[in-house]
Formats: C-alpha cells, structure tokens, sequence
C-alpha cells in the first residue's frame, strides 16, 4: 500500500549508481570542491591527465544543479542580447561536445542519450512572433544557424503541436543529452581513472601560505593539494567558503521541473521546443521534461503550486497531448548565476582555480570548461576561447575589460 501512496512532488529522475564510500584522504595532487557536472568533468579529465584527484561534495552527486537540469546544448536557441560575449565559447563547447560525448562513453561503458536533433522556438500569436523575428534577426547577425518556419511548417515537424503555433525558428545545430545519464556516466568514468569522491562534506575554508592556496579544511581535518578548484555551483559564492578577498559574484536561481510519462498514445515530440514560457525535452526513457521557472528566492527549495501551474499551463497551451500524460516526477534546482549569466573561469590566486556560474548553461559549456581548466592547470594559462572569463570583468568598465582578463599560472 506505500508504494501506491508515493508522491512524486519533490523527486528526481535519481541516479541508478551511487559512488564508492570514500574518506578524506591526507593528501591528493588536486581537490576539486563539488561534484556536480562542471566538477566531475574537470576531476575526470585531470585524472586522465595522470593527476591524483579528490572531489569533495556538500551533499551527494549531481545534488544541486546537475540532476535538476534537461541538458540542453542549445547556443542558437539561448543566444539573447546581451550574450555576445558568452557565445564563442558556448559554440565551442558545442563543437567539442561529439568527441566528449565518444570518450565518455568509452570511459563508463554507459550511453548518454546525445541527440543532435535541434532546437524548435516557436510562437503563438502575433506579440510572440514579433519577438521570435527579433530573436532571429539577432541570431543572423552573430551568425547563428536558425531557419525561420511558419506556422504550417512548424507543425509539420512537430504535429502534435496545437494548430494555434503561428511561426518558428529551427536550431538545427543544438543537441541535448540526458542529465541523469550524464551523470552516471561521469561517475563510472571518474571511478575507473581513480578519482576519490568524498560525500557529505562540507567545506570549511581554504589553507593559504605566503599568498597561495595549499588545500582547503573540512569536517575537522586539512586536506593538502597542489591545486584546489572550486566548482561548487550555486554555493560557490557563499559567506564562509572564500575569504573577503576572494569573493565570488554567484547566486543561486531557483528553476522548478518536472518528467511526464509518455506512452504510444500520448505520443511525444521529436526535439526539444521552446515557447516564451517553457521549455519540452523528449528522453530516450520516454520521459518528457518540461522546464524550468526562474525564481530569485535564495535556497529555497519548495515546490510550488505556483511553479508547477506555470510549467503545466505553458505546455499545455502548445501541446494538448499532455493532458493524458501520468507525472513520473517534480523537482527543484538552483542554477548558479553569475552578475552577468556568464561562467567564471580563472585562476583566483595561485593554487585556486574557479570554475563555476554557468547559470542555465552547465551542460553546453561543460566539455569547454573542462578542457580548458585541465590546460591551466598542465600549463599554466588558460587556452583562447576560455579568456575573458575571470572576475576582472565585473570591475568598472575603464579599469579592466573582460578580454583583457587571463588565466595566471598554476604550478
């Protein structure tokens, strides 16, 4: 009987693996500081890299943004005014994500479910269509691929859409991949390259000497490392974690989600569609995700009528069929957002790197961010299409600019 009384309100899709127990170690070449998706990529490609790598984890695996997430790999359809600086490098990562995708399957033996399908943006109703036109326009500029569809045309990729989508912009070049699939893979391939996942610890503080960082305390012990790299997403930027100097414009940004279950007769969709007010991703497990409100309330992690109404509505109102689909889970996450919805990607002071405030992009701009964090830490500057990320670019505008803001050296 309480099995048939489970709620699904506040469940993920969760994790089929969990990682071996682990204790603190003494000592480790390099100790990442979160193991959500950004974390876990870097300490993966580090310990290729023939490092020893230790990730230390508040919670437990994927806890904060990674498993909340649909794993979009969309820079055309997330490409909006104001991102222009953000584009190079998230068309980047996208070129990188095949042969990321290719290693980390080899490496875990698992599947991800990459689809390379595209991204459909479409509008109901002549205000939306003004604004889609003034998307596109935009994408055209940057040079963005983006097809711009009518009403029927959008309908005929997608028919179980209402008849009242008057226009569309297709993405023919984004792709998604499956979080929870991600993550396990991540797990697997981190697992079989060494890497010690330590769960349930908290951070305390760094240990600095002579103006370097040599390791970081936590749960009452000191953990020597060459080289700490703070990838803790939404909590990157909380009182306590970093000294004064060191503090990090991140917040966290609460998104609610939830996976419906669809069957033969509900049908799904093919790619992932966008509207004004959600977003619809299919998934091979025959889940449709449907995602994600945007709420600046701090760690608040309820699930609200309100958010779920929303998400509910939004779909509904482009795609009736989901009214017959059974919810398998809701869910709640906080994206961390930096000041200007950018990553930061330096190294803070010597022995600390930071790689954290990819807001909505986590999954996009993970293999870049990996990569490029494994280059400074091997040889001590970040690569090109990884510059201009550092803090230096939220100072005043005739100080520093963001491409003059570089990577320093990591020994």
């Amino acid at each position: 009987m309480s099995d048939l009384l489970t709620s699904p309100i506040g469940q993920r899709r969760s994790l089929a693996m969990r990682p071996r127990a682990a204790e603190l170690p003494q000592r480790t070449d390099i100790t990442v500081v979160g193991a959500g998706l950004i974390g876990l990529s870097i300490a993966w490609r580090l310990a290729q890299a023939g490092r020893t790598v230790t990730v230390v984890e508040r919670g437990s695996v994927g806890s904060g943004a990674s498993l909340a997430a649909t794993g979009m790999l969309a820079p055309a359809a997330e490409h909006e005014p104001g991102s222009d600086l953000l584009l190079p490098l998230a068309l980047e990562s996208l070129r990188r994500w095949p042969g990321f995708r290719d290693a980390l399957q080899a490496a875990s033996g698992k599947e991800i479910d990459y689809r390379d399908d595209g991204t459909l943006v479409i509008a109901i109703g002549r205000d939306e269509v003004e604004r889609l036109r003034f998307r596109h326009d935009l994408q055209r500029r940057s040079g963005v691929a983006a097809e711009w569809l009518s009403g029927p045309e959008v309908r005929a990729r997608e028919p179980l859409l209402r008849p009242n989508v008057t226009a569309g912009i297709l993405c023919p070049l984004d792709a998604q991949v499956d979080p929870r699939l991600v993550m396990e893979a991540l797990l697997g391939a981190c697992e079989a390259a060494g890497v010690v996942i330590v769960e349930g610890v908290a951070v305390e503080g760094l240990e600095r000497q002579g103006g370097r960082v040599t390791g970081l305390r936590a749960a009452g012990r000191m953990l020597a490392a060459d080289a700490v790299i703070l990838a803790a997403g939404a909590w990157s930027g909380e009182a306590g974690l970093l000294p004064d100097d060191l503090a990090l414009p991140v917040r966290p940004l609460k998104g609610q989600s939830l996976a419906l279950r669809t069957t033969k007769r509900t049908g799904t969709l093919s790619r992932m569609v966008w509207t004004d007010a959600v977003h619809m991703a299919p998934k091979g497990d025959g889940h449709l995700i449907v995602g994600a409100t945007v709420e600046d309330c701090g760690f608040n992690s309820g699930v609200t009528a309100g958010g779920l109404f929303a998400l509910l509505e939004g779909a509904r109102r482009v795609l009736p069929g989901i009214e017959e689909m059974e919810i398998d889970a809701v869910w709640s996450g906080f994206r961390p957002t930096s000041d200007d919805d950018a990553p930061i990607i330096e190294e803070a002071v010597p022995g600390l790197v930071v790689a954290t405030g990819h807001h909505r992009n986590g999954y996009l701009l993970a293999p870049a961010t990996a990569d490029a964090v494994a280059t400074l830490v091997a040889e001590g500057a970040l690569p090109d299409f990884a510059r201009g990320f550092g803090r230096a670019r939220f100072a005043a505008p005739n100080k520093v600019s963001a491409t003059e803001n570089v990577g320093r050296a990591v020994a």
